[in-house]
């Protein structure tokens, strides 16, 4: 195998959140007095956190003090309800297990909160994940590669023996960042022709696909 660690993007790469995320934003969003946003809206708005996905969905900007308590909502609603629809992606979870089985170290590394990244690492794929970081508050979101090289590190793991996959342009400027190479994939929020235009220089349509590439 010509890597020996493949570092993931959580949403949109290896679990389908977008279901969970929309009726989070949307039970936000109507408690505080905004007008919902379809499913596709929120397709487009997701990538760089939650916060960022927040402000988008508003209809305009708010004051910080009203946007905290918006945020305060969502994540208490989100963190009872980040698994009613969320599951992982068709061949995730055999991808996984053979990336395993070869020895292969694995990560994820999200914009979504630490602790609900972890959280949703232990309850859907255990042991098939080495390490897991969100977004913490010493750390800054991707695509600044902070959280990426320290996954390399823990993992004891070089630059040219690991690639990053993800499934966003924030993904592919995380692995230009970090100085590794990178998969895109095309299974989840954005679009291939999306992907190229922003960079991707390999973009596969299945999990099974990255087997092989690997």
């Amino acid at each position: 195998m010509k890597y020996k660690a493949v570092i993931f993007d959580l949403d949109g790469t290896l679990l389908d959140t977008l279901q969970d995320l929309t009726n989070s934003v949307n039970h936000t969003l109507t408690i505080h007095g905004y007008p919902k946003r379809s499913l596709t809206e929120i397709k487009s708005f997701v990538g760089n956190g939650i916060k960022t996905l927040l402000l988008r969905a508003l209809p305009y900007e708010i004051p910080v003090i009203e946007f905290d308590l918006l945020f305060s909502d969502f994540m208490e609603y989100y963190n009872n309800h980040s698994l009613d629809y969320t599951k992982p992606y068709e061949g995730i979870l055999d991808l996984l297990k053979q990336l395993k089985t070869l020895g292969i170290k694995t990560a994820i590394i999200s914009n979504k909160n630490h602790q609900t990244t972890k959280e949703l690492k232990e309850q859907v794929f255990g042991n098939l994940i080495d390490i897991a970081f969100g977004t913490r508050d010493f750390t800054k979101t991707k695509p600044n590669p902070e959280s990426t090289l320290e996954a390399m590190q823990i993992l004891k793991v070089s630059q040219s023996e690991s690639i990053f996959v993800g499934d966003s342009d924030v993904d592919i400027l995380t692995a230009k960042n970090a100085g590794i190479s990178c998969i895109s994939v095309a299974w989840g929020f954005k679009d291939k022709e999306f992907l190229i235009n922003h960079g991707a220089t390999i973009c596969l349509d299945t999990p099974n696909d990255l087997l092989k590439y690997l």
